[in-house]
C-alpha cells in the first residue's frame, strides 16, 4: 500500500471515502452525515435496497454525501446460513468514484466485497472491514462459516468493531491486534441539552418504559409478566411504545395478567420526548433495540438483555443492569431490585447520560474511522 493519501488534522479525513453496505436503515443516517463531515474528499455510499419480508426502513438519500444505488441479488433469507449476496455494479462505483479508501461490511457472505477489495489493492488503496465481530459457529457449517471469515479478515488493512466484544473475536480469529479498531456502534448524537429534571415521589408510581417495535423477540411479554410478579407496593406504570404483529398479542396478554400497562403505539422524534420525560426506568427485555440510547439521552437508568456485544458497552453497574435474553426470572429480580430505590435510579440515570455525552455517540464513532483511517493510510498497522 503507498498510503498516499495523509492529512496534518488527526480529526479529518483528507481523501475520498467509499463505503460499502448491503442495506442502509435510516437509523444511520445521523453517523453517516456525521463521518461524512470530516470527509474533506467526500463520501459516497454504495448501498443496494433490502428484501420484502425484511421490514428495514431504508434511507434514499443523504444530505452531505452521494449514494450510488446498488442491484441487490440475494440467495436465500439473511437469517439463513446459506445465505449469499451479490451487489452488482460495486467496481463500476469504485471505477467512477475513485475512493482513497474504501470501507466494506465484513460479511464473507457478500461476494461482491472480495473483487472489489483487489481492486482497491491493485490501485494501492487500503480497505478496511466494519463488523458486529466474529462470534462462535457450531453445527456442520461452522467449520466453513469460520474458514470464510479468516478469508475476507486476511484480506483487509484493518477492521473496526462495534463493541470490545466484537474486536476481541476478531483477535480471536487471528486477526492482528493492532489493526482492530472499537467505534461504538452509536445512533445518536452527544446530547446539547441536559437530560429532563425528575424527582423522587413518596407516592408516586415509578414508570417503567419500553419503546421498540412490537415483535415476538423483543420478548414484551417478558415484561408485562415480571411486572405482575412483583410484590403490589412495588409494581409500576408500564408504558409501551411501539407497533408491530405482536401488537395485538401483547395488548390480550396484558389485559389478562397486568391490565393497566398501557400500549401508547409507535412515536417518533418529538412524539417521543414526554414518555422518556416522565419515565424513571427503561426496559429492553428481549433482542435488538436501538433505543437504548435515546433512553440514556433521556437520563434513564436502563434494564437490557445481553445481545451482541454493544449492550454491554452501554449498559454497566453504575448505569444500568444486563439480564440474559429472555430470562424472566433474572428480569423480575432485577426489576424489584431497581424499583426498591428510585433515588438510587436517577443517579444511574445521570451516569448513563454521562456515556453517552462523552464515550458513546455518532460524533465519537466517525472519530474512530478517521484514526483507523489514517492509520491504514499510513501503514501505521502494516506487517
Amino acid at each position: 500500500m503507498d498510503g498516499s493519501v495523509t492529512g496534518s488534522d488527526p480529526g479529518v479525513y483528507p481523501g475520498r471515502l467509499g463505503l460499502q453496505q448491503r442495506v442502509l436503515p435510516t437509523y444511520r443516517k445521523g453517523f453517516f452525515e456525521a463521518l461524512a463531515k470530516v470527509c474533506q474528499g467526500g463520501l459516497s455510499l454504495f448501498v443496494g435496497q433490502p428484501l420484502p419480508d425484511e421490514s428495514i426502513q431504508a434511507l434514499q438519500t443523504l444530505d452531505n454525501a452521494r449514494i450510488y444505488a446498488a442491484k441487490n441479488s440475494h440467495l436465500g433469507s439473511p437469517v439463513s446460513p446459506f445465505f449469499l449476496c451479490w451487489q452488482h455494479g460495486f467496481q463500476q462505483w469504485l471505477h467512477e468514484y475513485q475512493p482513497d479508501a474504501l470501507v466494506v461490511e465484513a460479511n464473507p457472505r457478500y461476494l461482491s466485497t472480495y473483487p472489489a477489495i483487489r481492486w482497491m489493492h491493485q490501485r494501492g488503496r487500503p480497505v478496511l472491514g466494519w463488523g458486529l465481530g466474529a462470534p462462535g459457529l457450531q453445527g456442520r457449517l461452522g467449520f466453513l462459516r469460520r474458514w470464510e471469515k479468516r478469508i475476507l479478515l486476511r484480506s483487509l488493512d484493518g477492521i473496526i468493531a462495534y463493541s470490545r466484544r466484537g474486536a476481541k473475536e476478531y483477535q480471536q480469529m487471528g486477526f492482528p491486534a493492532r489493526k482492530i479498531f472499537v467505534a461504538h456502534n452509536a445512533v445518536s448524537a452527544s446530547p446539547i441539552t441536559p437530560p429532563p429534571e425528575r424527582s423522587v415521589g413518596l407516592n408516586a408510581r415509578v414508570v417503567v418504559l419500553f419503546i421498540g417495535r412490537l415483535q415476538k423477540r423483543k420478548r414484551v411479554d417478558n415484561l408485562l409478566r415480571a411486572c405482575a410478579a412483583l410484590p403490589l407496593e412495588l409494581q409500576p406504570e408500564c408504558i409501551i411504545v411501539g407497533d408491530g404483529p405482536a401488537r395485538q398479542e401483547y395488548m390480550e396478554l396484558a389485559a389478562q395478567v397486568y391490565p393497566s400497562a398501557r400500549f401508547a403505539g409507535a412515536c417518533h422524534g418529538a412524539d417521543l420526548q414526554p414518555y422518556l420525560a416522565a419515565a424513571d426506568l427503561f426496559v429492553l427485555p428481549g433482542t435488538g433495540g436501538l433505543a437504548i440510547q435515546q433512553a440514556m439521552t433521556a437520563g434513564l437508568a436502563v434494564i437490557a438483555a445481553e445481545g451482541d456485544g454493544t449492550q454491554e458497552d452501554l449498559v454497566r453497574a453504575e448505569n444500568g443492569w444486563l439480564i440474559p435474553a429472555g430470562d424472566l426470572h433474572a428480569l423480575r429480580d432485577r426489576l424489584q431490585q431497581a424499583l426498591s430505590d428510585p433515588a438510587r435510579l436517577l443517579r444511574m440515570g445521570m451516569e448513563s447520560y454521562r456515556i453517552v455525552s462523552q464515550e458513546i455517540n455518532i460524533q465519537a464513532m466517525a472519530r474512530v474511522f478517521v484514526e483507523a483511517l489514517h492509520k491504514v493510510s499510513t501503514n501505521q498497522v502494516s506487517g
